[in-house]
């Protein structure tokens, strides 16, 4: 044994002492540590190390490496365990370089000059042995811990949309589930990468945010900027986004607020309405309209006389949307006001409703919705067996 380890021996103590309290100065997540834990679990981690290189001091007049398998095998699994309590790998590092630091300043008080070449480099041979060992051991638990912690979070965010329990599940994941959320439903062009989407939710909310990348629905803060997450999620993916969002109160109610969202976004496909954010009050009408039954598809087939006639249809939808004003509605199809007369009396004649009588003029509003949402196929099919009905009642 050299002199030199007997009186780094002699200093280790202190040592460990040093570099803990460096740690939590310099480290921010050692510094939020319990004193407790400092003095206790870090300490002992610090003080194993410090086991290590007394060791490889004590060994350096053999031919062997700075550290044996069985030193670099204790390291990996010592990087592992901080992986599985949630150590940042910043912070380990970190904690290597502040105690090979107060390792070297000590080194030079203690040896005689002839010592410290050697007792250097075999600080830095230890060093070049185990920072690779330590990063590769705890990026992998990361990733091991990852992969569990997606499937956890997975798991909690189906019970959440189907109405099961999720207490259990929300321990697992580790996420505190709050009782108010936004439950929003997405549609893009084309199907951008999952990693993008939520990443670009992470960043506006601040949190990891729940969401199926299958179904494309995501719970989000009760407190969000819904519309304002939308344009951003719009400039991070490069594409159009529509969004279809509903509240929930308490954690009970997210199966039925998705089931919301989901009609909702149903919808605004249907009826070709731009990228946005929408809620049930923008499609109340809509979404009543497209209840299931033969109301729907009657209501469409009101404005079958204009089928071969499709710049009147045209003309009926524009003068609609700019809310029945003649002047708009001329200006936007580049026509005299005359022959937008001329075109909605023919509208009148070969429907039957009126556009001057207010509730006519409503039933050729919700026509047109109507005829959005039901297709000619279903319109023939229900007109044709009306039809047949009443011939039979006829006969």
């Amino acid at each position: 044994m050299s002199d030199l380890h007997a009186r780094m021996a002699a200093r280790v103590g202190g040592l460990t002492a040093v570099v803990v309290a460096r740690c939590a100065a310099e480290a921010p997540f050692y510094g939020a540590l319990p004193r407790a834990t400092l003095q206790g679990e870090v300490a002992r981690s610090i003080a194993a190390v410090h086991a290590l290189l007394l060791r490889a001091l004590r060994d350096s007049g053999g031919g062997g490496g700075p550290m044996g398998p069985g030193d670099l095998t204790r390291l990996i699994e010592w990087s592992a365990r901080r992986a599985e309590e949630r150590v940042p790998l910043e912070a380990v590092i970190a904690a290597y370089l502040i105690g090979a630091e107060v390792w070297w300043q000590t080194l030079t008080e203690v040896a005689e000059p002839g010592e410290l070449a050697g007792a250097g480099g075999k600080l830095l041979g230890c060093l070049h042995a185990a920072l690779p060992a330590v990063v590769l051991a705890h990026q992998n638990a990361q990733e091991d811990l990852h992969s569990e912690d997606k499937r956890a979070r997975r798991a909690l965010l189906g019970a959440l949309l189907a109405g099961r329990p999720y207490e259990e599940l929300a321990g697992v994941a580790r996420v505190a589930v709050v009782g108010d959320y936004e439950v929003v439903a997405f549609a893009f062009e084309s199907e951008p990468p999952s990693r993008l989407v939520q990443s670009s939710l992470d960043a506006f909310t601040g949190i990891p945010v729940l969401m199926d990348h299958v179904a494309r629905i995501a719970l989000l803060p009760g407190s969000s900027d819904v519309p304002g997450l939308v344009a951003r999620l719009e400039k991070d993916v490069g594409q159009p986004v529509r969004a279809a969002a509903a509240r929930s109160s308490v954690p009970a109610a997210i199966s039925s607020a998705a089931q919301e969202a989901g009609r909702v976004l149903d919808l605004v496909r249907r009826l070709g309405r731009p990228p946005g954010c929408y809620r049930l009050d923008d499609v109340l009408l809509e979404h009543q309209l497209a209840r299931p039954g033969d109301g729907l598809v009657r209501l469409a087939a009101k404005l079958d006389p204009l089928e071969e006639h499709p710049y009147l249809l045209e003309t009926l939808r524009v003068f609609v949307e700019r809310g029945l004003n003649r002047r708009q509605t001329a200006w936007e199809l580049c026509v005299h006001r005359n022959t937008l007369d001329y075109r909605l009396q023919r509208v009148s004649a070969l429907t039957g409703l009126d556009l001057a009588v207010p509730a006519q003029a409503r039933l050729i509003q919700a026509a047109l919705v109507a005829r959005d949402l039901a297709g000619p196929a279903d319109r023939r099919g229900v007109t044709g067996g009306l039809g047949s009905a009443g011939a039979a009642e006829g006969g």
